[in-house]
This record gives C-alpha cells, structure tokens and sequence, in this order.
C-alpha cells in the first residue's frame, strides 16, 4: 500500500472519530450542583417516565407527555425545568424559595457560591 492511500485511511479514521466525539458531547446534558438539583428537580411538575422505545417526559399536574428523541431527552427536560423555574423559583438571602401551586412554599437552603451560581446561570433566576 501506498504512503497516499495510508493517509488517506488514518484520517478518514480520524475524521469519524472525532464525529464521534463531537456528537458525544453535544448529547450530554449540562453539569450541575447535585445537592440543589435533586432538592429543586424534587418539586418540578417534570418527570421522566420510562418506556419501551427510550424516555418520555410528564407532568404530574396535567396531561402532559413529550418524546424527545433519545439525544434530545435530557436536553428538553432542562428547557421545561427551566421555564418552569422562571415563574416558581426565586432566590431570597441564602434561600431558594419554591413557590406551589397550592401557594405553599418550600425553601432550600443554599450552602456554598457555587449553587448560588449554578442556581443563577442554569436556571436564569
């Protein structure tokens, strides 16, 4: 075989891998703060419901349901939450108030800058 033709096969290796790559990373969805995530994503009407073809999206307060494409699950699940966010959510001191739709409210205690940050920056609050 001829030096061409090597290179020629390497890079078309590398072409396809670094795809691979790419489109691996555009999939996952953004990092987050797990302890304030988890205690927030608790009171989001938004589940993921599990089904024979991959991941659905509901609500628990109407009727609800969405599938995404299996690379566009989480991503979609990260846009409703925060829409949701923007009309219950809001920061007061050292707090994250959860306000329901019974008009209760729910707050977490923010413990350090970086939830206070990731609060801010992913949910736009």
């Amino acid at each position: 075989m001829s030096v061409t033709k090597r290179i020629f096969i390497f890079s078309l290796m590398f072409a396809f891998l670094a795809m691979g790559v790419i489109s691996m990373q555009r999939a996952m969805p953004e990092g987050k703060e797990k302890r304030i995530y988890e205690a927030i994503e608790s009171h989001s009407p938004f589940k993921l419901e599990k089904r024979v073809g991959g991941l659905s999206i509901i609500s628990t307060k109407d009727d609800f349901k969405e599938k995404p494409s299996a690379a566009e699950v989480l991503h979609r699940k990260d846009e409703l939450d925060k829409k949701w966010a923007k009309t219950h959510l809001s920061i007061v001191n050292n707090d994250v108030v959860i306000k329901k739709d019974d008009n209760s409210t729910v707050k977490i205690y923010i413990q350090n800058k970086k939830e206070r940050e990731f609060i801010k920056s992913f949910f736009g609050i």
